[in-house]
């Protein structure tokens, strides 16, 4: 039967160093949470829910490790309900239904709901979700569910419908460090720790409050065995387990591996660029970081080559996003091999770096009288926008010897693209352009002479 919980107690839980520290540091009150600003700030919707005592029925999405159960547990406090808590992982309809028991139990003794809260919720299929609906219109339960996947995709839409989602994000740099000081000043005293090593805990958390206080658990609890007062960089990679250690942010092996990849898409070695995603799964790096590099590499090294490599890796972190852990991984091992094999260019990536290197030592021109917008009678008479060809109304969709830079600079010319893939096409496309720019302003060069 699932485990029911009474309102907690507000004060601060006795010390129990078997505890875990992440559940040791455990928020008791909303005003305690670290992060979830956007939720939990004045005036916004969850801290509205708990200043007024109406409680509804929700879904909180997003990665772990950001407060979802400690927000479901800090309702239950609030709202003085009783507490249930269903994995969808290792529950089934009769875990549900014997919550349902224990909540007639409740409702009859005192006239209240109870908070049933269901981890991981997109793990249960469809008739799992519906057997919530009835007791949720009814009243008899205030449905919280967790899930680290799009609800839109992954929740029933007649559970969504009942059902308020509040996204959750996860914790910022400052929001991790300041997580690791109340840590120390709080539960883990007498051991201090160095700069470095606090960013190493930072990047290996990656946003998620428990991972970081796992691994801050483990360092400082090795640290005061062996009578250290401080937790340093070398010291902390030596504590952290093998699977986080050997791909560890603040490392050497991080940055290596993940140049390894990039420049085994950009040399077109698909064996290369697979071997080196597959290191870095199998040494602990999340997936999610892996689709947005290879989203950067497309963009940097593929671009206009193949923009269908932009899109393909775009549709692996979705895919990745709707699918989780293994079955994901393979949408971004293809768009890894797509990219390798796909013509390269980095024309685009060279020419905003020129450009954004131009206009930092250029200083500010004027937009040309002719490119300003005109809403107002004023603009007209003051001359914006005369002199303007649209060039939709000209031959071929295309205002020959039409000056779009400043006059100062009209002659300027930063994308260069290849003779690769679609770029060709482009390239030539461009050519002809020039041609007809060229041509048109030596008419109106003569014209004026």
């Amino acid at each position: 039967m699932p485990a029911v919980t009474a309102p907690r107690s507000t004060k601060a839980p006795v010390e129990n160093t078997m505890m875990p520290l992440a559940e040791r540091l455990r928020p008791r009150t909303i005003d305690e949470v670290i992060g979830q600003k956007k939720l939990l700030g004045p005036g916004q919707p969850l801290r509205v829910a708990f200043e007024t005592h109406r409680p509804h029925s929700m879904i909180l999405w997003g990665p772990p490790g950001v407060g979802k159960t400690t927000l479901a547990r800090l309702m239950a406090d609030a709202f003085g309900l009783p507490f249930i808590a269903i994995s969808a992982v290792l529950s089934g309809v009769k875990e549900i239904r014997e919550a349902v028991e224990a909540a007639k139990a409740h409702m009859t003794a005192t006239g209240k709901p109870t908070l049933v809260f269901v981890d991981e919720v997109h793990r249960f299929n469809k008739s799992q979700q519906d057997a919530f609906l009835p007791h949720v219109e009814s009243g008899l339960f205030v449905f919280v569910g967790a899930t680290t996947e799009n609800p839109s995709f992954e929740v029933n839409s007649a559970l969504l419908s009942r059902s308020a989602v509040y996204v959750l994000e996860s914790l910022s740099h400052d929001e991790l460090n300041e997580l690791i000081d109340r840590a120390l000043n709080e539960v883990v005293k007498g051991v201090s720790i160095t700069l470095e090593a606090r960013e190493i805990l930072i990047d290996l958390a990656d946003g998620d409050a428990r991972r970081l206080l796992n691994a801050l658990d483990v360092a400082t609890g090795m640290a005061k065995d062996r009578h250290m007062e401080t937790v340093d960089a070398d010291f902390l990679r030596k504590t952290l387990p093998s699977t986080v250690r050997r791909f560890d942010k603040g490392g050497e092996n991080f940055y290596d591996q993940i140049s390894a990849l990039h420049k085994s898409v950009r040399g077109s070695d698909p064996d290369a660029a697979l071997y080196w995603m597959c290191r870095m799964l199998d040494g602990g790096c999340d997936p999610r970081y892996i689709a947005r590099r290879v989203v950067r590499m497309a963009i940097e090294d593929i671009s206009l080559a193949d923009p269908r490599g932009t899109q393909l890796a775009l549709e692996a972190a979705d895919i990745y996003e709707r699918l989780g852990s293994p079955e994901g991984e393979l949408a971004i091992a293809q768009a890894v091999v797509y990219l390798a094999v796909a013509p390269k260019s980095n024309a685009v990536y060279s020419a905003y770096n020129a450009v954004r290197s131009f206009v930092k030592e250029d200083g500010t021109r004027p937009v040309p009288m002719h490119l300003r917008n005109a809403p107002t009678k004023l603009m007209k008479e003051l001359g914006y926008h005369k002199g303007y060809r649209y060039a939709h109304d000209e031959e071929g969709a295309f205002a020959a010897g039409e000056v779009y830079l400043p006059p100062e600079i009209a002659d300027m010319h930063w994308y260069e693209p290849t003779d690769r893939g679609l770029e060709l096409k482009i390239k030539e496309k461009m050519e002809r352009l020039k041609a007809l720019n060229d041509e048109a302003r030596k008419k109106a060069l003569k014209a004026r002479s």
